[in-house]
C-alpha cells in the first residue's frame, strides 16, 4: 500500500451518477480524502458513515466502491452514506485499487493538492479520524457514541 510521502497514481473511474472522475479534476478543487472500501466488510460499514460526517466539513471526501453499481447503491442506502463515489470494479481489474496497492479495506489516503498523499491508514484507527476531522473543521464523534480506537480491516 502506497504510504504518505508517495506521489498518488492518477486514476478514471465511472462515477455511481453516471459520469467519470479522474484524480487530477478532483485535485484541482483542493486535497481529497479517499476512501477505498467494499461492501460486504464489516469495518467499512462501521467507518464510511463518519467519513461521510467529515464529507460534510471542507474537506473533500470521495469514496470508491470495489463492488457493481447495485450493491454500491444499497449499502449507501443501508448506510446513510451521501458521499461522491466511483466505482473501482472487479470487472476492470480494479485499477485504481491495484495502484494504490490496496491489500485491506477500508485504505484511506489523504491526497494534498499537489497529488502528494500526505496520511495513508489501513482499517479504523479513531485518531486519525478525528484529526481528518479536525483539518476538515467537523466533529467526526458524538459524546453519547461508543466508538472503538481500532479496527483491523
Amino acid at each position: 500500500m502506497l504510504r504518505a510521502g508517495a506521489t498518488a497514481p492518477p486514476f478514471e473511474l465511472d462515477d455511481v451518477s453516471g459520469g467519470k472522475r479522474t484524480l487530477p479534476e478532483i485535485l484541482a478543487r483542493g486535497p481529497v480524502l479517499l476512501v477505498f472500501y467494499k461492501i460486504s466488510c464489516p469495518v467499512c460499514q462501521l467507518t464510511l458513515p463518519f467519513l461521510d460526517r467529515i464529507g460534510m466539513g471542507t474537506l473533500q471526501v470521495i469514496a470508491i466502491s470495489q463492488d457493481d453499481e447495485r450493491g454500491t447503491a444499497r449499502f449507501q442506502n443501508t448506510y446513510g452514506v451521501t458521499l461522491t463515489t466511483l466505482l473501482d470494479r472487479e470487472r476492470d481489474d480494479y485499477p485504481a485499487s491495484n495502484a494504490f496497492g490496496i491489500a485491506h479495506v477500508p485504505s484511506i489516503f489523504l491526497v494534498e493538492q499537489d497529488g502528494v498523499i500526505s496520511m495513508a491508514v489501513e482499517g479504523f484507527v479513531k485518531r486519525e479520524l478525528e484529526s481528518i476531522a479536525s483539518r476538515a473543521g467537523v466533529p467526526v464523534f458524538r459524546p453519547e457514541e461508543h466508538v472503538p480506537e481500532w479496527k483491523a480491516g
